[in-house]
């Protein structure tokens, strides 16, 4: 038997999911959806920020919510493929220290989209996931990181024209 789910986490879930459906027009780089029959598996679709490689892609984020949100953070990866050095390139794994040491229940799904956005727009290379891509910018090859980033913003995050 499963035990039951605490219904706080749930109720927090709900909370957000009603601000998500008031918001959608408040913040157009977002769009944050819940699975239709489990409340603590979410899919969001972010706009790469302007200015950066990103920019004019759509990238897919899976969250995993555990049950003792929000006192745990959720688990987030790319389901889109990107080229950046805090992303684990096959897995879509993030290395973002609110989603690890650095979690606090203050912190909503919309607002982990927004801290994701904004690691995309400002890279830490010094605690790679990505290692090609931190080399790069590590040795001061932003051109070369950011053609490469581009590239793969172009083949997996924008809408192939028919």
């Amino acid at each position: 038997m499963q035990p039951p789910i605490p219904q706080a986490s749930r109720a927090r879930l709900f909370k957000e999911y009603k601000e998500v459906q008031r918001e959608k027009a408040a913040d157009p780089d977002i769009q944050l959806v819940c699975d239709d029959s489990n409340i603590f598996k979410w899919t969001a679709l972010i706009k790469g920020p302007s200015e950066t490689p990103f920019e004019g892609g759509v990238f897919q984020l899976a969250f995993a919510v555990p049950e003792q949100y929000p006192l745990q953070p959720p688990q987030v990866r790319f389901l889109t493929k990107i080229f950046h050095p805090n992303v684990h390139f096959k897995t879509g794994e993030i290395c973002l220290d609110i989603l690890k040491n650095a979690w606090s229940p203050a912190w909503t799904l919309q607002s982990v989209c927004r801290a994701i956005i904004a690691l995309m727009a400002h890279p830490e290379p010094d605690s790679p996931l990505n290692c090609d891509s931190g080399n790069l910018l590590r040795s001061g090859d932003i051109r070369g990181y950011q053609s490469m980033a581009r590239m793969y913003t172009r083949l997996a995050a924008m809408p192939k024209k028919g």
